[in-house]
Parts: C-alpha cells; sequence; structure tokens
C-alpha cells in the first residue's frame, strides 16, 4: 500500500514536472554552415558561444565536413567531433548537407555519425521537428514529400512545427510570394510554422501565407562560398558568422539571428 502510493505521487510530480518544463517554454539553437571554405576557427568559437547560453537542444542545417571525398570522410568526422564537447550533455542533432553525403559511403558515414538515417523526425516537449535530406537533389524528391506528409499527418496535434533540409530550393518562389509547389502547401495544411535551410552562407527570411522561411547563414563557411570574392561591404545584411535562436513558448515562437564576431 505505502509502495503504491509512493508511485503515484512519483508519477504526480513527473507529470507536474513535465507541465512547468512545457510551460517554461523551449530554446533551441540553429548551426549553420561550417564547410564550404571553412574559416580556421570560426565554428570553434560559435559553438561555444551557443553553449554558454545553455539551449535545450541544438540542430544544425547540414554541411559539417568539407567531404566530396570518401576516403577522408571519416578522419573530416573525427576530426570535429571534439568541438561539440562544449555541448556537453545538450542533445545535439545533424541535417544532410551536401558536404555531408554525396555518395553511398558518405551516406553511411553520416548515418554512423549522427545516429539517424538521412530523413528522420522528433519531438521536444510539444515541438515537432522533421528533418528531410536534398543533399544529393536540388529540391525534394517524391520520397521525401512522401514521408513529410506522413510524419506531419502522425504529429498533426502537436504544437510548433519545424520543417529542417539544406538547400533552400524554395528561395525565388518565396521572394516571389509564389506558393505553387508541393513544399509550401504541405506545411500550410498542417500548420507549420518554420522550414529552414542553410547553404547560401546568409542569413535570410521571408514569410508567405503563414509560414516563415529562414536560411541560417555561416557558422564557419566562407562569406565569399559561390559569390567569387570576399565580400566588399562587411555590412551587408545577412553575410556575417553567427547563428539561429529559436523560442518557443504556448503558441508564441520567436527566432532570431546572432553574431558572432571572429
Amino acid at each position: 500500500m505505502i509502495l503504491c502510493e509512493f508511485r503515484v505521487r512519483r508519477l504526480c510530480m513527473m507529470a507536474l514536472a513535465a507541465r512547468l518544463a512545457v510551460a517554461a517554454g523551449v530554446d533551441f539553437a540553429i548551426l549553420g554552415d561550417r564547410t564550404g571554405n571553412a574559416v580556421p576557427g570560426v565554428y570553434e568559437r560559435v559553438c561555444k558561444d551557443i553553449a554558454v547560453h545553455h539551449p535545450d537542444f541544438v540542430i544544425n542545417v547540414g554541411d559539417t565536413i568539407e567531404g566530396m571525398n570518401d576516403s577522408t570522410a571519416l578522419a573530416e568526422w573525427n576530426e570535429i567531433r571534439p568541438v561539440w564537447r562544449d555541448f556537453g550533455d545538450i542533445p545535439f542533432y545533424l541535417v544532410p548537407g551536401n558536404h555531408d553525403i554525396w555518395s553511398a559511403t558518405s551516406e553511411r558515414i553520416w548515418r554512423e555519425q549522427s545516429g539517424h538515417p538521412p530523413r528522420y523526425s522528433f519531438d521536444f516537449r510539444g515541438i515537432h521537428i522533421t528533418v528531410l535530406d536534398n543533399s544529393r537533389t536540388e529540391d525534394l524528391d517524391g520520397e521525401q514529400m512522401k514521408f513529410l506528409e506522413s510524419d506531419l499527418a502522425a504529429h498533426a496535434a502537436q504544437g510548433a512545427k519545424f520543417i529542417f533540409f539544406h538547400r533552400p530550393f524554395w528561395l525565388l518562389p518565396i521572394k516571389f510570394q509564389n506558393g505553387n509547389f508541393a513544399l509550401h502547401q504541405t506545411a500550410r495544411k498542417y500548420g507549420v510554422g518554420f522550414v529552414i535551410s542553410g547553404h547560401v552562407h546568409e542569413f535570410d527570411r521571408s514569410a508567405y501565407q503563414g509560414v516563415q522561411y529562414i536560411m541560417v547563414g555561416s557558422s564557419g563557411g566562407s562569406l565569399s562560398h559561390g559569390r567569387g570574392a570576399t565580400p566588399s561591404a562587411q555590412g551587408l545584411d545577412g553575410l556575417y558568422f553567427g547563428y539561429a535562436w529559436v523560442h518557443v513558448e504556448g503558441s508564441m515562437t520567436q527566432l532570431d539571428f546572432r553574431r558572432v564576431d571572429r
């Protein structure tokens, strides 16, 4: 009898703690691209800055290693892994980028390093994250979209919903306020608040029909990546090193970009 009462009290305390945790909100950090001509020391500094603020979890937008060479991929992962010790017990989730997966061998290594398949999802205290894989395609192919639809349907009751993948193929249509593509229509159907990508090494945000589209800029990858030269205007919007910080509380979600100087 006493043991039974103890168990009931313990379960009540656990339920109360869970409710208080949800009420307090969730904070998480989003790391941008590390590679694409990585600038020495920047990624390490960004990770330390994130760790100081101790988010509930960290997720990236892909391009953790330079990659493109099956024979050196594992060594690159082993080289960067000690940097994540700054996170301590903070959960860290990886999104596959084109520098992370480019072949069957690199996909196998990515699975081993991340502990996940290239597309997966997870819940965290009332929010839902869907991770998709367009590391080897510009957009999201039929299999990715099928997974997304099924995943969102299964988690329709969750509150804040986020979709992550590396290449922002949505950029041009959203800038021109054109939502005539499957991703946008699916996001609206299931109440997804944020679609988050990287790849371009530039911070940017757009919104259309209730969905916010976010490009997380560089957390170490060159600011001139794909531009042919070092940016001449250091004050140019979006071209700086940093990460994104997200606070979710109830029905409210706030996403800010945080700059980290070299």
